[in-house]
């Protein structure tokens, strides 16, 4: 018997994150309640970080942090997940209402020399308007010394592969990976818990002062895989669509009540469509809750028809489940 009473799905307090390149979507396409008059490029969902923290929404554990509960209730909660000092992935919502800058994320061999985290990505694209693309790797075979050049002369963006993208379409972003996310994309972001980005590029944009943005070049060019030759989408294999030794995600069309996982694993769950429900939490679309390792009601049913949903797993510390 769970001493902490767990009879639901926990929900948290989503933290939104002013960006540049933000906009509404968030609030016009899933119902957020943004601050005013502001662009918002980011909705952290889940997060255990020692600058962002996801607070509790609901039932018994109301208020308490996602750091209180790893630190306080980790196998009833967790599961068996590999030790770590925080949860191991972040989750969020992303508004692209213009491109981002060109990036890479560092792997872990290049993360602690250059004194950030490692970085590896997953996108899953909720909402694209017409042309929409994402810019993944290079659309052909380039030396560091090649491509640092043309970071000088201002002809990077040539170089980089774009992919055309719609609704239901997702992405892998291991780290190393050159990318950038174009304007006019709404998705969902299943990440290791890091927040190091290095930008190698920002479209030569300036700000209303004439300014350029913080560029990071040299730590980027340490961290690019520059053998990254036109990479593609992920292709579907029935429910999977991603599995890496961070996480797996499914994309399940729930036409009838199911079993999140078994019991001893957490999950956590987004509504992509329809409502979600779970003992006595609903959700709807943008929206995520976790369900607790040991929580005993793990049945999701469908509210409305065409109910869909994203169900993201850790690998446990004896392997996949």
């Amino acid at each position: 018997m769970s001493k902490l009473n767990l009879t639901s799905p926990l929900t948290f307090e989503p933290i939104f994150m002013e960006r540049m390149w933000g906009g509404r979507r968030l609030e016009s396409e899933f119902g957020k309640k943004l601050p005013p008059q502001k662009r918002i490029g980011e909705s952290w969902e889940i997060v255990d970080r020692p600058e962002a923290q996801s607070v509790v929404a609901n039932g018994p554990l109301r208020g308490k942090t996602l750091h209180d509960l790893w630190t306080q209730d980790r196998g009833e909660i967790f599961g068996d997940l590999p030790d770590a000092s925080r949860f191991p992935l972040l989750v969020k919502l992303l508004d692209a209402h213009e491109k981002l800058s060109l990036q890479v994320h560092p792997p872990e061999e290049v993360a602690s020399k250059l004194g950030g985290e490692p970085k590896t990505e997953f996108w899953y694209i909720v909402a694209a308007e017409p042309g929409a693309e994402l810019y993944l790797g290079f659309r052909e075979s380039i030396t560091r010394d090649q491509f640092e050049k043309t970071l000088h002369d201002g002809t990077a963006a040539d170089h980089v592969h774009k992919i055309r993208v719609k609704a239901g379409d997702a992405a892998f972003l291991p780290s190393g990976r050159l990318h950038a996310l174009g304007a006019g994309n709404l998705l969902i972001e299943v990440q290791q818990n890091s927040d190091t980005t290095y930008r190698v590029f920002d479209w030569n944009r300036v700000d209303s002062k004439g300014k350029q943005r913080q560029l990071h070049v040299d730590q980027a060019l340490q961290c690019i895989d520059f053998t990254d030759v036109r990479p593609r989408l992920l292709h579907r294999e029935g429910e999977l669509l991603l599995r890496d030794n961070l996480f797996e995600i499914r994309k399940w069309n729930l036409d009838s009540p199911r079993e999140i996982a078994p019991r001893g694993q957490l999950a956590i769950v987004c509504c992509l469509t329809g409502s979600v429900h779970c003992a006595d939490v609903d959700l709807t679309p943008g929206e995520f809750f976790l369900i607790p390792a040991q929580l005993q009601d793990r049945q999701l049913q469908a509210r409305t028809d065409g109910t869909s949903l994203l169900r993201v797993t850790i690998p446990q510390a004896s392997g996949f489940l």
